[in-house]
C-alpha cells in the first residue's frame, strides 16, 4: 500500500520531460454535468403546475364528482333528495344568522356545534384524565396488565349506545347520559395506546433506571414519558374521532340542543336540505378536529404523521 501511493521523485521528473502537461480531463466533465439554471419564472412555474397537479386537483376532481353523483340522484325526482343548488340556497338562509335564538329547542346550527363540542370535550377530559394514568400503569406492571386486560377485550367491542340506557339510568339525565356515552367510548383508545407505548420501551432503559436506582417519577417523566407520547397522541386522535362520532347519534336518542338533535328535529320537519348541511357540517368539524390533533402530533414526535 505504501508503494502505491508514494513514488520516487526522479520518476516525476522523468515523466514530466517526456509529456506536456495538458489541462486535466476531468474538467470539461465537470463543467458539462453543471446545468445551466434555468429563468426564475420558468422554474416558478414548474413549481406552480407540480403543486396544483398533485394538491389542488384531485381534492377538486373528489368534490365535483360527490357533486355529479348527487345531482344524478336528486334529478330523478323519486329519492326526494334535494339537488346541490336547493341545498345551497338552504345553507345560505341557515347561515346567514347562525347563532338565533328562539327557544330551548329552536337554536340556530352554530349554538347546536357549539353544544356537541362541549359535551365532547367534558366526556373525552374525562376519559382522559382515567385513561392516561391506567394505560401507563397497565403497561407498566405485568400484574395490571394481565388483570385488566381481559376486561378490556370484554368491554371494548360494546356499542357505545349500548351504555346510553346505563347513562340515564344512572345520572337521569339527558345531558350527563350522553357525556358518560362520550366517555366510555374515548377511554378505551387511550388506555390501548398508552399501554402499548410503554410496554415497546426499551428494556435497555429499564436496566439503565434499575442501575442508577431512579424513582418510578424520574422514570415516567424521563423514561417512559417521552418515548410513549407519539402512542399517546395516537390514542387522543382516535379518542377524540370516536366521540364526534358518537356524539350526533346520542344526540338523536336523547333530545336537548346539540348538532344530532338538529338533525333529528329537521327530519321530523321533512327538511332534507338542512339534514344536508348539517352531515356537512359534522365532517367538517370532524376533519378540523383531525387536523389540530395532526398538528399537535407532529410537534411531539419525529415521525412524519399522515392522516
Amino acid at each position: 500500500m505504501v508503494s502505491a501511493v508514494f513514488h520516487s521523485p526522479l520518476e516525476g521528473i522523468a515523466s514530466t520531460k517526456a509529456e506536456p502537461l495538458s489541462p486535466p480531463a476531468v474538467a470539461p466533465v465537470a463543467m458539462a454535468a453543471v446545468p445551466r439554471p434555468a429563468p426564475l419564472a420558468q422554474v416558478k412555474r414548474g413549481w406552480d403546475l407540480r403543486f396544483l397537479w398533485t394538491a389542488v386537483l384531485p381534492p377538486v376532481l373528489g368534490l365535483v364528482f360527490l357533486i355529479a353523483v348527487w345531482a344524478a340522484v336528486a334529478g330523478t325526482g323519486k329519492s326526494g333528495i334535494p339537488t346541490p343548488l336547493e341545498t345551497w340556497k338552504q345553507a345560505i338562509e341557515v347561515f346567514s344568522d347562525p347563532f338565533y335564538r328562539v327557544g330551548p329547542n329552536d337554536q340556530g346550527v352554530g349554538w347546536n356545534v357549539l353544544m356537541s363540542l362541549q359535551r365532547v370535550a367534558i366526556g373525552f377530559g374525562l376519559a382522559a384524565a382515567v385513561g392516561i394514568p391506567a394505560g401507563f400503569a397497565i403497561g407498566r406492571f405485568e400484574f395490571l396488565s394481565r388483570m385488566f386486560n381481559p376486561l378490556i377485550s370484554l368491554l371494548r367491542p360494546v356499542s357505545p349506545l349500548a351504555w346510553l340506557p346505563i347513562g340515564l339510568l344512572v345520572f337521569k339525565g339527558a345531558n350527563p347520559a350522553a357525556i358518560w356515552t362520550i366517555f366510555i367510548c374515548s377511554i378505551w383508545p387511550m388506555i390501548i395506546n398508552t399501554a402499548v407505548g410503554v410496554q415497546r420501551v426499551p428494556q435497555d432503559y429499564m436496566n439503565v433506571a434499575r442501575v442508577l436506582n431512579l424513582s418510578e417519577w424520574k422514570i415516567f417523566t424521563k423514561i417512559l414519558f417521552p418515548a410513549v407520547l407519539p402512542y399517546l397522541l395516537t390514542g387522543v386522535r382516535l379518542a377524540v374521532g370516536t366521540a364526534w362520532l358518537v356524539i350526533v347519534a346520542a344526540e338523536m336518542l336523547t333530545g336537548g340542543v346539540g348538532i344530532g338533535f338538529w338533525i333529528w328535529d329537521e327530519w321530523n320537519n321533512l327538511n332534507v336540505a338542512s339534514i344536508i348541511i348539517a352531515i356537512f357540517v359534522i365532517g367538517i368539524v370532524g376533519l378540523v378536529l383531525e387536523f389540530g390533533l395532526i398538528k399537535l402530533a407532529t410537534l411531539f414526535t419525529y415521525e412524519e404523521v399522515k392522516s
